[in-house]
């Protein structure tokens, strides 16, 4: 062992290889270690695609006319849930935010600062897409998927439900990752 250590320039003291650079090898070790585990709590933290700020993108969207608008959508990871933050503007253009915080267990959780919902629910349904469910007094008033590309970058909710004065839409709402 003592020649091998020689040929990589590492000299033996007591316990440990010193190297020559000055460095001591179970420092070296404690060091990467600790690297590592920082990366892989960094992995786990970004492992959910959906947590980020996303901007709709007008030009690839398919918005019904005369629906509320959610021009920012920001889900934010807080301990084992989530909390979504949506600006946007309503059917007269008027300013809108509105405020979800809850588990993506499939279970509705009060929704704040929507005209059209008291209750959402969020359940996963692969790594990449979740399932929504809006309801007002206990009616769904909108269901739908929301999805985000393979790369990350883009974001598409698929939505159907009825308005406030009781008219079906869809719409197809792109959003980009900011």
């Amino acid at each position: 062992m003592r020649h091998e250590a020689l040929e990589f320039g590492a000299v033996n003291h007591s316990d440990s290889l010193v190297f020559p650079n000055g460095g001591d090898m179970k420092t070296k070790t404690v060091l990467l270690t600790l690297a590592l585990c920082l990366v892989a709590a960094a992995v786990c933290f970004a492992s959910d695609v959906q947590v980020g700020n996303w901007k709709l993108n007008e030009a690839k969207s398919k918005l019904a006319p005369g629906v509320p608008k959610n021009s920012t959508v920001v889900y934010e990871a807080t301990g084992d849930g989530v909390k979504v933050t949506v600006d946007g503007s309503d059917k007269d253009g008027k300013a809108t935010h509105n405020e979800w915080a809850g588990k993506v267990d499939g279970k509705d959780y009060p929704v704040t600062g929507d005209p059209n919902s008291d209750t959402r629910s969020l359940k996963k349904v692969n790594d990449h897409t979740l399932q929504l469910t809006a309801k007002k007094g206990g009616k769904v008033t909108l269901s739908g998927q929301i999805v985000v590309s393979a790369d990350g970058k883009t974001r598409t909710v698929t939505t159907s439900g009825s308005d406030s004065e009781g008219k079906k839409f869809k719409n197809i709402s792109v959003y980009d990752r900011q």
